[in-house]
């Protein structure tokens, strides 16, 4: 097998292979280096706004997302203390609205779209060194055991900010009392309707539920490191995911209906800690896409979006160049970082002011107060999150 390509790709989540498509389309050599093997579930919303279904046209997949997401989300709405508020789901160009589909299909249906464009994939497989050389990098990559190198001019990493490693890409494992952790199941025989997407507020928490595919209910939340404390102490024996379960039964009434009677499908999955925040795109002459260049606080649901958008807009700034010199890669990585702050940062932003509001002492019951008073701005908190901002055109 070859060892030498145009670009190596590290991760083959949505930004990845997405990235990896964009690249294949325009006719160059590239390898994923995936260190999971599929399908595998992943802590995740699952929802994907109506603005990427073009975009999973153009990645080669919209058909089988259309046949396989769950219902079209065409309401919002707040579940905290209180009634819950409702309000029409702000639309972007055309008829479509978001659904969700979860990371244990949508990551194989990418990733099989990405090997079908001529993409090479090492599966399951650890990058573990990257030596930058001037002219192209060595990628390291190990599998049972055994080491071999990988060359390439260009290197992406797209594996996550959870992702535990010594790459220079990979971030320090840092514990503080005020992180939020995140957990996610699945459920079945729930009672929310089906086109409905609430937010989910709580003391030191928020999350988010969405219908997903094959009737899998999708919660996910995430609280502060120092809330689970308080809620694990609160439900002794529990574990962490089933004692803020339990704190969020008890302080929003909208979950517990929609969840009375329901089954969990699959065990809770953990993550984290979560590291919202901006971060250089370009450093070290390493792209990067997904969360590994910027993660906004998952309150406004727009992780796979960012995700399957980062990793086009990448590939669109290197499609301007037929060479990837130092110069090249240099230029793009100036073009692909000024383009992703363009698209992501308003989002980021906002998405940290209202983790910021929904989390403190009394942020759920004054979210509850202002939203029951004024519901449609839950429809302009989702358009401000980038619900219904169009991604980039690119054709390879």
């Amino acid at each position: 097998m070859d060892t030498h390509f145009d670009a190596v790709i590290i991760g083959a989540g949505p930004a990845g292979t997405a990235a990896a498509i964009g690249l294949a389309q325009q006719g160059r050599s590239v390898a994923i280096v995936e260190r999971s093997e599929f399908p595998r579930r992943k802590v995740c919303g699952e929802f994907t706004s109506a603005t990427n279904v073009d975009l999973l046209d153009r990645l080669g997949v919209g058909a089988e997302f259309r046949r396989q997401a769950g219902p079209e989300v065409r309401r919002v709405a707040l579940f905290a203390a209180g009634e819950p508020v409702e309000a029409p789901m702000p639309q972007g160009r055309g008829t479509a609205f978001g659904r969700a589909l979860g990371r244990d299909v949508l990551d194989g249906l990418l990733l099989d779209a990405a090997s079908d464009a001529g993409v090479t994939v090492f599966q399951p497989c650890r990058a573990v060194d990257i030596v930058r050389g001037h002219a192209a990098a060595t990628v390291a990559i190990e599998t049972a055991g055994a080491v071999r190198q990988l060359h390439a001019p260009v290197v992406i990493a797209a594996h996550g900010s959870w992702e535990p490693g010594k790459l220079s890409s990979n971030f320090a494992r840092i514990n503080r009392p005020r992180d939020f952790l995140g957990f996610k199941a699945h459920f079945l025989k729930a009672k929310l309707p089906g086109d409905l997407m609430p937010l989910i507020a709580f003391p030191g928490g928020y999350g988010g539920m969405v219908w997903s595919d094959r009737d899998r209910l999708s919660l996910s939340f995430c609280i502060r490191r120092d809330a689970l404390a308080a809620a694990r102490q609160a439900s002794p024996g529990s574990s962490a995911a089933e004692a803020t379960f339990i704190h969020i039964l008890k302080f929003c009434p909208g979950v517990d209906e929609a969840l009375r009677g329901a089954e969990l499908a699959e065990g809770w999955l953990a993550a984290g800690p979560i590291r919202p925040g901006i971060r250089p795109a370009y450093a070290d002459d390493i792209f990067r896409v997904g969360n590994v260049a910027g993660e906004s606080h998952p309150i406004i649901a727009e992780g796979i979006a960012m995700a399957l958008q980062s990793g086009w807009i990448l590939a669109a700034q290197l499609g301007k160049f037929d060479h990837w010199d130092s110069n090249a890669r240099a230029a793009a990585g100036r073009a692909y970082s000024r383009a992703w702050r363009n698209q992501f940062a308003t989002r980021i932003r906002l998405a940290a002011g209202l983790s910021r509001l929904a989390t403190s002492s009394h942020g759920a019951s004054l979210m509850h107060r202002f939203i029951s008073q004024f519901p449609t701005s839950l429809a302009l908190g989702a358009r401000l999150s980038g619900k219904t901002k169009s991604v980039p055109e690119f054709t390879a």
